[in-house]
């Protein structure tokens, strides 16, 4: 049984601004903080208390949840000095939805554990599409206690919910997702330069496969919208490169050869470096041009 009221979010950016909407729907009490203020600002027009500092933002909640850019910042925003786990109260609920390292997020669930508070790994996948209309899949990682207290949360911000085991399983289980959109991405990407050069009408290739055994919604939804020349981001081209990397590293580690991710990866690192890291991951079809 929950008994959540107050809600502490911070990271207010292209996802966190939707899906701290859809909590404040869901009848919590929001305080907000992003360091980007202007960012957060619609929020607090909507009746969301404006925090000026991660303390600020925290100190009153029975749950802090977070959505932000890289393993760097969700370190500082929860371990620093005035972060998250030195400024919440006793007993508090804390969330990481940021997709980050699998091992930070064990350490994070040790340490809020030492300071009497409970934390939950819980990467999302489905991009702003799935954060807007307030279907995200979300995946959580901790004790299982604590993931049915965050439950009704979650449920606000998604369909498919997920437990996947002890702290740090959210995040392997993140690193599954990118894995395998990386092969699902670079497939259709490549299934339309082909399609170009062999003088297809992309649209209707698009079409005749996707209701197939080649269908994905990486082929429909996500490289369809670059194939038609929009690169605006749903999922930054930044952002996945950070997820790939993370999800090398952890495959490294375990002594496991990830060919197409590294491949893949390889060629997403090189559009960032030429000027696309803030467009959409379609533009990977920017490589085969």
């Amino acid at each position: 049984m929950s008994n959540i009221k107050k809600v502490a979010f911070i990271g207010t950016g292209i996802m966190g601004a939707y899906m701290a909407g859809h909590l404040m729907n869901h009848g919590y009490e929001l305080s907000v903080y992003n360091r980007t203020v202007e960012k957060a600002k619609p929020l607090a027009e909507r009746g969301a208390r404006l925090a000026d500092s991660v303390a600020d933002c925290v100190r009153e909640a029975d749950a802090v949840i977070t959505i932000i850019g890289y393993p760097k910042d969700v370190e500082e925003v929860w371990l620093g000095e005035a972060g998250v786990i030195a400024s919440a109260r006793k007993g508090a609920l804390l969330i990481d939805m940021t997709t980050s390292a699998p091992a930070l997020a064990v350490k994070l669930y040790e340490s809020a554990k030492e300071r009497g508070l409970r934390a939950v790994d819980a990467p999302v996948t489905g991009g702003d599409t799935g954060a807007k209309a307030g279907t995200l899949t979300i995946l959580a990682g901790g004790d299982e206690a604590d993931f049915e207290v965050a439950r009704p949360l979650f449920e606000a911000m998604g369909k498919n919910i997920v437990y996947t085991g002890k702290a740090g399983n959210g995040q392997h289980t993140k690193m599954c997702n990118q894995i395998a959109i990386a092969g699902a991405l670079s497939g259709a990407a490549e299934a339309i330069s082909y399609a170009r050069a062999a003088g297809l009408d992309t649209e209707a290739m698009v079409s005749a496969i996707a209701t197939g055994a080649a269908g994905s919604f990486q082929l429909s939804n996500v490289a369809k919208k670059g194939m038609e020349g929009d690169f605006a981001p749903g999922f930054m081209m930044k952002h996945f490169v950070k997820d790939m990397g993370l999800a090398d590293e952890e495959a490294v580690r375990n002594g496991v050869k990830l060919p197409i991710l590294e491949n893949v990866l390889d060629i997403c690192r090189r559009l960032e470096a030429s000027g696309h890291a803030e467009e959409g991951t379609q533009s990977i079809l920017r490589f085969y041009e």
